[in-house]
Parts: structure tokens; C-alpha cells; sequence
């Protein structure tokens, strides 16, 4: 289980783009990668398709390793457990604060 998921908003702690901010696009629990919005761009070269005929270089943003981001709730990194509740829910919580984030 990751503690990550798509459209969390996350700040990045390592590499070259350490202090940014954005928000998971993609995540990939098997290779322990996630793509967040605006950060690590690589360039790809595309050939003439039907779709873009005129191919050409496209901008897009890379998988980066989940070790190198950290959840952020209420514009503040906190680390994040799992817990059940009384009513046999799991949720993910604020280790930080003790509030919990959403439901799982």
C-alpha cells in the first residue's frame, strides 16, 4: 500500500528540483515512482503521426522516485500512518497533527 496517491499535493525533498511543489499525476506502486505536475521535465522526440504530423520535440514530465516526495495537508510535509477506525474504516492520517486525511 502507498502512501502517496494520484492528485495528492506533495513537495519535493530531494534532487534537483528540491522546495517544489505540485501534484501527483501518475503513480506507480510496482516501481515505487510517481509523475508530479511541473517538475523533472525531460524532452521526447516524437516522429509524424496522423495525431501531430509535424512530430518534433515534445516537453513532458518524468517519473521520479516516491522516496523523493513528501505528502503535503493544509499547506504543511507531514508523514502519514494508517489507522482503523470504530466503524472498521482505514484511513491515512496526519502523524504531524493526528487529523485525518481521507478515507482509504
Amino acid at each position: 500500500m502507498q502512501r502517496i496517491r494520484k492528485n495528492d499535493m506533495v513537495k519535493i525533498i530531494a534532487g534537483n528540483h528540491k522546495g517544489k511543489t505540485g501534484k501527483i499525476l501518475a503513480c506507480f506502486p510496482k516501481k515505487d515512482r510517481v509523475i508530479v505536475e511541473g517538475v523533472n521535465f525531460i524532452k521526447k522526440h516524437t516522429r509524424p503521426t496522423q495525431d501531430n504530423p509535424k512530430g518534433g520535440i515534445i516537453e513532458k514530465e518524468a517519473a521520479i522516485h516516491v522516496s523523493n516526495v513528501q505528502l503535503m495537508h493544509n499547506n504543511d510535509v507531514v508523514k502519514v500512518g494508517y489507522k482503523n477506525l470504530k466503524d472498521g474504516s482505514k484511513v491515512r492520517y496526519s502523524k504531524k497533527t493526528g487529523e485525518v486525511i481521507d478515507s482509504i
